[in-house]
């Protein structure tokens, strides 16, 4: 099945001259496009071709030799560990910092915080896969150091992705913890802050410190080097800030 999935995108990701192919964790889909357009507007003949998934997936795709030049992670874990590996060529540098967020589909008495979560009236929660998703991970942590994560483990809904969270939180579960970023796309308009959504006490878990590496992929075409020092840029940073994200 790996060898059959590594052929697909073998074919699917064709390099060229004016086409570049980066993997991008989940919880940057919703910017991802603004950033595209900017860079687009620098750089009008570079086509750029993304692929969303999990930060752990997406590490394991390039492991087995996925052809992306550049990775943009949740956290700074998984570029470590493909540097380590002589798989990057550039150490992991912090691109944005993220933050978990609350959200339901209904009206919720967020004065109570995390325990919330613990409340009768709440019956599933929906997280990210903590074993591949760097904000499921930040999600579990929370819990575990609000000394609630044991009374509600049983409610748990995981979903793959921190956006298929999203896509869980309004309507497999009850609430979810998800990426506050997500929720300053123009498709959350409905969601209200202090009533459908409020950030996590950024106190409960390890700040959300999200890489970026140039790939052994990216040294055959320079144009990972542009997308890359755009990414660095000012420009991104504003944009960065747009969707919720805290940058230096």
């Amino acid at each position: 099945m790996k060898k059959l999935l590594l052929s697909f995108l073998l074919g699917c990701l064709t390099l060229s001259a004016d086409q570049i192919n980066i993997a991008v964790a989940a919880n940057v889909s919703y910017a991802i496009d603004e950033l595209k357009s900017e860079f687009a507007k620098l750089h009008p003949d570079t086509k750029v071709i993304v692929t969303l998934g999990s930060s752990g997936k997406l590490t394991a795709q390039i492991k087995n030799g996925a052809p992306y030049g550049l990775f943009m992670a949740a956290n700074m874990k998984y570029p470590q560990s493909l540097y380590n590996d002589k798989i990057a060529i550039t150490k992991p540098v912090v691109y944005a910092q993220g933050a978990l967020a609350y959200l339901s589909d209904t009206k919720q008495d967020f004065s109570k915080g995390i325990d919330l979560l613990a409340d009768k009236k709440i019956k599933k929660v929906a997280v990210a896969n903590p074993k591949t998703a760097p904000y499921g991970k930040a999600a579990i942590e929370a819990m575990k150091n609000a000394n609630i994560y044991d009374k509600i483990e049983q409610k748990f809904v995981f979903a793959e992705s921190i956006s298929q969270t999203v896509t869980y939180a309004v309507t497999a579960a009850d609430i979810g913890l998800i990426a506050k970023s997500s929720l300053f796309s123009s498709k959350m308009k409905q969601y209200k802050k202090g009533v459908n959504w409020v950030a996590v006490d950024p106190k409960l878990y390890t700040p959300i410190k999200q890489g970026i590496v140039l790939l052994k992929d990216g040294a055959k075409n320079p144009e990972y080097k542009l997308f890359y020092d755009f990414i660095l840029s000012k420009k991104a940073k504003d944009i960065f800030k747009s969707y919720g994200y805290i940058v230096e």
